[in-house]
């Protein structure tokens, strides 16, 4: 009987340091670079975000749009795409082979809300209550806009579901490396819709400002912009801060941060070349 015992405990402690050597090995093999070179965690694939990112967003989208809150202002709507558009022309530029995404913006009618998301692919959504309640330019929404079309840039949806992944004990370990078949596809979607609301870590955020102040500004938009507009979000905290401000933690140097940007932002906003725009799906 104890040696029976003890035999099941060694075999416990063997599976577990298999099932940690397994995570490790594919920490050590699944990396990626960002756009500004910061080496990521990578245990899901960027195509796997975005096939999950697919069904994410048709769940998220779908009830707003039977709730009739989804495009309900022409003026306001056009006035979004014109903006997206020039920026996601940037986007391209900076990695063309995203000409490929689907990219899209939708205008969610939810005046208490002040939020805006990009997911992995180019899915992107704006609420009125970002723009209205911060009485936003077009200058301060293309700096929003920017920031989340740079956190699909930059692959921080799949870097998040990595991170979740890695550090959740008992996930299909054998299946990270290659495909990473042990994340099923309503595990994935899940996983997906979940990134849009859970907080950005603070390296993820700084990267989405440096990489989104510079998309905006050879879109041709006062990179400024970024500035006024942590301002005028900071003014909407309180007991009950916005969402966007739960899901983008603000450090109390943000603003400095990008202060200290726009001198190397403002050549682009002052070209005289053309600002190509791209089509949205």
């Amino acid at each position: 009987m104890r040696l029976s015992l003890a035999r099941s405990r060694l075999a416990f402690v063997m599976v577990k340091r298999f099932a940690f050597l397994l995570i490790l090995i594919s920490v050590l093999v699944a990396c990626a670079t960002s756009p500004t070179g910061r080496r990521q965690l990578m245990l899901v694939s960027e195509q796997q975000a975005i096939s999950a990112s697919k069904t994410a967003y048709a769940q998220t989208i779908q009830p707003l749009e039977d709730a009739g809150k989804v495009d309900n202002d022409p003026a306001l709507k056009r006035r979004v795409v014109g903006i997206t558009e020039r920026l996601v022309a940037q986007a391209v530029k900076m990695r063309p082979e995203t000409a490929n995404w689907d990219w899209s913006v939708k205008v969610i009618d939810e005046p208490e809300v002040v939020n805006a998301w990009a997911m992995a692919g180019g899915k992107m959504a704006i609420y009125t209550g970002l723009i209205r309640k911060l009485n936003a330019s077009d200058d301060e929404i293309a700096q929003v806009m920017g920031h989340e079309i740079s956190h699909a840039l930059a692959n921080h949806q799949a870097e998040q579901m990595s991170i979740a992944l890695a550090t959740t004990v008992g996930v299909a370990a054998a299946g990270a490396v290659s495909d990473r078949p042990g994340l099923t596809t309503t595990a994935a979607s899940a996983a997906a819709a979940l990134a849009i609301k859970l907080p950005n870590s603070r390296t993820a955020e700084s990267e989405a400002d440096r990489i989104g102040i510079e998309l905006a500004a050879k879109a041709g938009y006062d990179p400024r912009a970024a500035v006024t507009l942590w301002e005028k979000m900071a003014k909407l905290g309180g007991p009950q801060p916005p969402v966007f401000l739960s899901t983008h933690p603000s450090p109390e140097n943000r603003r400095e941060t990008l202060q200290a940007l726009i001198p190397q932002m403002m050549p682009y906003y002052q070209s005289k070349q053309p600002r190509p725009v791209f089509k949205l799906h």
